[in-house]
């Protein structure tokens, strides 16, 4: 029997009468491993986009958390949404990239990590300037975000300041330091007609894959909108730290070192030798550069196999991308490779800073080098040379002195007292004791004690101060933020200020001072700084009144603010 169909059977349109869902003009890969909790920040960034006609493919690397069953639920809730789930785990992003790529169905790919987003109109306006101009990729800017601290920045903004299109690399190979894939947004053609894909089986994949888009690419647009947020945890536990924060590694060294060797075998085989010195210098100014900080904080066994694992490679860089490097950096790069590894060690405390160094050495033609013994070829002679940059005779500002920490008590809050030992190689200072003098300026508003330093041995001085940060003058705004004390030395009209080095480790102490009667209050910290030199670091945080009044202090006078917090104060018990 023949069943008779419905009203509402009779009145459907026809299959072929329904309209197609819109095919979607981009694929955004959102990679994962065992990250539920962010997943679906990074997929409903893109999900909210301006231009909705994208997809989301979500490329699973065997996540053994609940990752699936949020990116299952994620895909349920939006038909623009996929799930990938490999196989197995490949430790790492390109085969979950890959992956991805092969199921990808729009025109136009982006990849975000999971634990990243993507502004609102991220995609709108890395497409609109595709179809403005016929390339194979547009980049854009990439704003950081520190988790810890909220601030953000951006990622290498002198390379995007300017709209334009670049017809191939070798015009602008300073875009080598944007190595980042995440930053751009790719013609699937492109990627195709270049069979570019993520190598597989590697670290710092991003790195290569770039050198290598950037190379094949006819042309790309430079577009100076932010069009990725990169979250950055810098204090990280290890277990949970992202490759590129996972430095501590030798294997983490390794790896960087060999993808660089890739890189400069594609640029040698491609045709694009030229712009080698570009990428050395790349190279030592931000590969290098991150380990350098690190080496005040690093043991004699892992220095040893740092040396080793990165001296090779060093040899093989161009000396002009060495030339162009800060002197401190030349100097560390350059007792690195000659072993000189705890020297290496304290110079890199000067990174960034005027600091000098403990000891100098001269030749018999008069010449001043970093550190003893004199230094062994021609080669370190060039990088350690002190002799042109005014260090003997030139103002007290251009003198080379280092103030180190010594001795340190703390306590009762955030009295610290210390010996402060001053080093002046060069001998700038006449013989005998010398005033010195500690200061900070929170809020703009200085703090400082003088002190005394007498000769201990030549070119060494020390003295004993008590520095209480706790005690430093704030407006009655308050004060939210970081300052680190400096050393200041005079001579007549000259001026030297220096940061103070202080221990790599110690336990931090807090005090909560009150000013203008007891309406303005903060927190008061003392610690060491948590990375690079190690300077003492003094953070202050509003407390009480203080923080509830929050920004509304900067626009309002003394007594209005002194009235409310009291106010508050009032309140509050």
């Amino acid at each position: 029997m023949t069943a008779t169909p419905t009203t509402d059977q009779q009145n459907a349109p026809s299959p072929a009468a329904i309209p197609a869902k819109p095919p979607p003009d981009v694929t955004v890969v959102v990679i994962a491993y065992n990250d539920a909790d962010r997943l679906p920040r990074a997929v409903r960034s893109v999900l909210a986009q301006t231009h909705r006609a994208l997809e989301v493919v979500i490329s699973d690397d065997h996540s053994t958390d609940t990752t699936p069953e949020v990116a299952r639920s994620l895909a349920a809730a939006d038909p623009r949404v996929r799930h990938l789930r490999l196989p197995e785990n490949s430790g790492g992003c390109s085969v979950p990239r890959n992956r991805a790529l092969d199921v990808a169905t729009a025109p136009y790919v982006m990849f975000l990590d999971s634990d990243d987003e993507l502004p609102p109109d991220a995609v709108a306006k890395l497409l609109a300037a595709h179809r403005a101009r016929e390339v194979d990729f547009v980049m854009g800017a990439v704003r950081r975000v520190r988790v810890d601290t909220g601030k953000s920045s951006l990622w290498m903004p002198h390379l995007v300041t300017e709209r334009r299109t670049v017809e191939g690399i070798d015009q602008e190979p300073e875009l080598l330091f944007e190595h980042l894939s995440t930053s751009k947004m790719y013609a699937r053609a492109f990627l195709d007609r270049a069979r570019l894909r993520f190598p597989e089986g590697i670290h710092y994949e991003d790195q290569l894959f770039s050198a290598q888009a950037y190379c094949l690419a006819r042309a790309f647009t430079v577009i100076p909108e932010p069009v990725y947020v990169w979250y950055i945890e810098p204090y990280a536990a290890t277990g949970s730290a992202s490759i590129s924060n996972q430095r501590d590694r030798l294997e983490n060294v390794a790896d960087r070192i060999h993808v660089q060797r890739l890189i400069d075998e594609f640029l040698e085989t491609s045709g694009h030798g030229a712009i080698r010195p570009e990428k050395d210098y790349k190279f030592l100014k931000h590969d290098f550069r991150m380990y350098a900080g690190d080496l005040p904080r690093r043991d004699d066994a892992w220095l040893t196999g740092f040396a080793e694992l990165v001296t090779p490679y060093l040899d093989t860089l161009s000396p002009a991308a060495y030339a162009r490097l800060p002197r401190t950096e030349r100097v560390v790069l350059r007792l690195v490779r000659d072993g000189r590894l705890d020297e290496a060690r304290r110079a890199a405390r000067g990174l960034g800073l005027p600091v000098g160094p403990r000891h100098v050495s001269h030749d018999e033609e008069g010449h001043v080098y970093w550190g003893e013994p004199l230094p062994a070829s021609e080669a370190a002679r060039t990088e350690l040379d002190l002799s042109e940059e005014g260090v003997e005779a030139g103002p007290l500002s251009a003198a080379l002195f280092r103030h180190e920490v010594r001795d340190l008590e703390t306590g009762p809050g955030t009295v610290l007292r210390f010996t402060v030992r001053t080093y002046d190689p060069l001998l700038r200072l006449p013989v005998g004791p010398q005033v010195a003098r500690l200061a900070l300026a929170p809020g703009g508003r200085r703090y400082e004690v003088a002190f005394r330093i007498d000769p201990v041995l030549p070119g060494v001085f020390e003295g004993r101060v008590r520095f209480d940060p706790g005690q430093a003058p704030l407006s009655v705004q308050g004060f939210d933020g970081v300052r680190h004390p400096v050393v200041e030395l005079r001579q007549g009209r000259g001026r030297h200020t220096a940061p103070l080095l202080g221990p790599l480790d110690f336990t931090p102490v807090s005090s909560r001072p009150r000013a203008y009667a007891g309406t303005v209050e903060h927190v008061v910290t003392v610690a060491p700084e948590a990375a690079g030199s190690a300077r003492i670091e003094v953070r202050w945080r509003p407390a009480g009144p203080t923080a509830k009044l929050g920004p509304l202090a900067g626009r309002l006078s003394r007594s209005v603010v002194s009235r409310a917090a009291k106010v508050i104060r009032g309140a509050l018990r």
